[in-house]
Formats: C-alpha cells, sequence, structure tokens
C-alpha cells in the first residue's frame, strides 16, 4: 500500500509538548513552510507566546492546553484541529518527560508518572489520531522515541524503559494499520542527544546536575527530519550519527557497550554543578526555549541523518530491485 502524504504548506499538524525544545521548533519551522498548526503542551503562557510569534510572522497556529496522560485532552485536540483548521494531516507525539537516578532509588510514583507521559500520552495521541485520520482520508503519525528506544544507558532506566514500550507500539500500530490498508504513516523518529531543557525539565535523583552524553546535536536538525516525515512516510529514522553507532554496537556487541557504558555512562550524565530546583515531571516549568544549557558544544547538523532521509538513499531499495529484475530479464533473454 503506497501512502501519498500531502506537502506541508497545506497539511495541518498537531504537535504535543510544544512549549519548548523538539516540539516548540518543530511548530515554528512548520508554519514558517506555511502549514497550519495545533499546539500542545501543559504551560499555557509559553503556548500563547509561541502561537502569538508564529501569528505575527504571518503564520496560522492555535493551542489547546493539557496533559498528554489524559485521553479526553487528546480527543479534544484532535478537535480543536478540525474546529479551527477542517482537517488533520499529521500528529506529532513529542510531549515526554526525563529522570535521572538509580532504579532501586527512583520511587514507584514517579516511575509511574513518567510512563504516563512518556508511553501512555502517546498512546493517548496515536489513538485521537487515528480514529480522527480514519474518517478523513489518512495521514502521518510521528512518534518521538529516542536512541534508548534501542539502547538503555545507566541512571536512565526508567526513562529507556518508556522510550522501548513507544518502539514496540509504534512497530505494532504501524503493521496493524498496513494490516487493515489504512492509509496512515506511522513513524519512529529516534534522536540522539539534543540540546533542548530535557535535563532542566527532568526529575534528578543524582548529586549532580544532569548532562548529556555527547556528541550533542541542535533541535532543529530534529525538526527538520519530522517535517521530512510529514511529506515522506518513513519507517524509522536515527537523528544523529552517534544514535546509529550506539545502534549497530548494540546490535553486534550489546556486552562490549555494557562495559563501556558501565566505565563511562555515570560520569557523562553529571556534570560539576549543583543539581537545579524543581522539575516538570508533575507540573510545568516555564520556559519556551528551543536549547538548553548544556556544557557541550552542539552540532548544527548531522550528515548521518541527511543522508539517510535524502531522496536518493530513500530510492534505493527500488533502485536495486530495478537492477536485479533486469539482471533477470537479461539472464533467461541469453538462455532462450
Amino acid at each position: 500500500m503506497r501512502i501519498q502524504l500531502k506537502k506541508l504548506r497545506d497539511q495541518v499538524l498537531v504537535i504535543t509538548g510544544a512549549s519548548s525544545g523538539i516540539g516548540l521548533t518543530t511548530a515554528e519551522m512548520a508554519a514558517a513552510r506555511g502549514a497550519r498548526v495545533v499546539l500542545n503542551a501543559r504551560n499555557e503562557r509559553d503556548l500563547h507566546a509561541v502561537v502569538d510569534r508564529i501569528r505575527q510572522r504571518g503564520g496560522r497556529a492555535t493551542y489547546m492546553v493539557g496533559d498528554v496522560a489524559d485521553d479526553d485532552t487528546m480527543e479534544g485536540l484532535a478537535q480543536r484541529a478540525l474546529d479551527e483548521f477542517g482537517a488533520l494531516d499529521t500528529w506529532v507525539n513529542n510531549a515526554g518527560i526525563g529522570l535521572y537516578g538509580r532504579l532501586e532509588e527512583v520511587s514507584m510514583a514517579d516511575k509511574r508518572r513518567l510512563f504516563d507521559v512518556n508511553f501512555w500520552g502517546v498512546v493517548n495521541g496515536c489513538k485521537a489520531a487515528v480514529q480522527t485520520m480514519r474518517r478523513h482520508g489518512g495521514g502521518a503519525i510521528i512518534n518521538i522515541g529516542s536512541v534508548e528506544s534501542e539502547r538503555a544507558l545507566p541512571l536512565h532506566g526508567v526513562y529507556a524503559a518508556s522510550k522501548h514500550a513507544v518502539k514496540a507500539y509504534t512497530d505494532t500500530l504501524r503493521m496493524e494499520l498496513e494490516a487493515d490498508g489504512v492509509p496512515i504513516a506511522v513513524t519512529l523518529v529516534k534522536p540522539a542527544s539534543i540540546n533542548t531543557p530535557f535535563t532542566e525539565h527532568a526529575r534528578n535523583y543524582m548529586n549532580e546536575e544532569a548532562e548529556y552524553m555527547p556528541p550533542v546535536y541542535a533541535p532543529e536538525e530534529v525538526a527538520r527530519t519530522i517535517l521530512k516525515c510529514a511529506e515522506a512516510p518513513t519507517r524509522d529514522i536515527l537523528v544523529g550519527g552517534s544514535g546509529k553507532m550506539i545502534s549497530l554496537m548494540e546490535k553486534v556487541a550489546p556486552r562490549t557497550m555494557d562495559r563501556v557504558l558501565e566505565r563511562s555512562g555515570f560520569s557523562q550524565q553529571q556534570k560539576d554543578e549543583p543539581v537545579h530546583t524543581g522539575d516538570a515531571l508533575y507540573a510545568p516549568q516555564p520556559d519556551g526555549q528551543r536549547r538548553g544549557r548544556t556544557t557541550h558544544m552542539t552540532l548544527e547538523r548531522s550528515s548521518y541523518t541527511r543522508a539517510a532521509m535524502s531522496d536518493v538513499v530513500r530510492l534505493l531499495p527500488a533502485i536495486a530491485a530495478g537492477a536485479i529484475a533486469a539482471a533477470a530479464i537479461r539472464s533467461m533473454r541469453k538462455a532462450s
């Protein structure tokens, strides 16, 4: 089944977690390219500021405040897209929260709350998107996983578990929709370390401030990838060459990866600063910023991701199949 997605300028996009980081960046970039955007987060002040900024630049945007963990909120978000713009073409499940700490130290309440946001928020968003898109001719669902959908990191066990769960849910949803012939493309975007306010929003059980494992990439690179997937059906994509390396190492030498991360994964996720007060696990933290306060240099682009998403690379399977078919035809002609 071939799914034909609209050009971005003709689309209505719903984006959760849109008040900062990847969600904010994606919303502003989509609107700048002519898309109509419907934004969701728990922080009304920052959502209002984003929508005002988009409108002042000539874009079209609206928002709805609410928690992705609430099923009714996600259904209301889908309806807001229809009421405001008359369509729903792409749904980006981006909202998420981090948690740093050893598994034995993290409370069960915090573990459950993280899953409510990172996993059940995706489930709720997918449910609302599928129900709406079935009635309106299809579209695209883009779930934001992580390199940790494939490889867990120490001190990040609950977060990694939630992103493993997002991968399993996304893969299963894709297969079931395809088997039923439903024209909805389902994509999993798996960023590596991205310079957003993620560490400032995360709950932290450590004695030091949280830090990203290097290298760190710009949120704009993830946003560009998301918007590419909104126009061209894509199964999954890693953002950041380091993510691809980690994924490959996990497949070919998982025990070696264990040893490497046991030696370096703890210290690299900590920096010599006092732990910030407050987090966004249960209540929103105001910021409205695309980027965070990492001490690492931010790489503005990922050559690996851009190559993987290029039209030439995407055509390689078809080119290879054509070459095989042509060779088979030549062989049969010679035999005859």
